[in-house]
């Protein structure tokens, strides 16, 4: 056999172990299902309040008591310099009413994106009991005493990792992060109180938010709060 004929052997070989891995990526995909629909519970529209904050506070307890994993988990999408979307997961700090707050360093991906664009949405998925929540709104950045705050009402590992810094950057070795995160670790069980000038604590403004309620014979229902003028306005949407 010659070099060519090996070469394509080899190709085909490639082809068809490419094909075979697809075809039970899809089989697992389309295997799946989604919540449990001997529970969930209903949702009765226009008993909701007139703001959106107070229902969010009820979902909120009602996921947790569900036993919804990480319920205070949820996605954060913005845009890059380009117009480019983004999105990441990470934790919400509160939810009052001057907006929905997370943290992060000013000087990572999102903090950069943010100042060059500050808007953002966030979505919450509690399938638990098949719902979700959504939120767009204007993003604004605290002073330097609230991040702080922030940031010390925290774990020592969540201070350990705002202390290692350099969210985003790119990482030559999993020995450099090791080194540079043991250090980190040593320094935040040290200094509790150690300041982290980057460290941010970020408010969503809402103008609009959005609760979805999943229904077995997927009737799901949809209720979307809009803000204009301060005042908020509610309207169903099909699902």
């Amino acid at each position: 056999m010659n070099n060519a004929h090996a070469h394509d052997d080899r190709q085909s070989e490639q082809q068809n172990g490419q094909q075979g891995e697809l075809r039970e990526f899809r089989a697992l995909l389309h295997a799946q299902r989604v919540w449990d629909l001997d529970r969930l519970p209903a949702f009765a529209p226009a008993a909701a309040p007139a703001e959106p904050l107070p229902l969010f506070h009820r979902w909120f307890a009602e996921a947790v008591a569900a036993g919804q994993t990480e319920p205070h988990t949820m996605t954060l999408a913005t845009v890059d310099e380009q117009g480019r979307p983004d999105v990441r997961t990470l934790m919400l700090h509160d939810a009052d009413g001057q907006g929905w707050h997370f943290a992060s360093h000013a000087t990572s991906a999102k903090g950069r994106q943010l100042a060059a664009s500050p808007e953002a949405a966030l979505g919450f998925y509690w399938p638990a009991q098949a719902r979700q929540i959504r939120v767009r709104g204007t993003v604004s950045a605290a002073g330097a005493t609230e991040s702080q705050a922030d940031l010390h009402a925290r774990s020592t590992g969540a201070l350990a990792a705002a202390l290692t810094g350099r969210q985003s950057e790119r990482l030559g070795s999993l020995e450099e992060l090791a080194k540079t995160s043991q250090a980190a670790w040593e320094r935040a069980q040290a200094e509790p109180e150690a300041a982290v000038p980057t460290w941010t604590r970020y408010t969503v403004d809402p103008y609009e938010v959005e609760f979805f309620q999943g229904d077995v014979q997927r009737r799901h229902v949809r209720l979307r709060y809009r803000r204009e003028a301060g005042v908020w306005a509610s309207e169903l949407l099909w699902p």
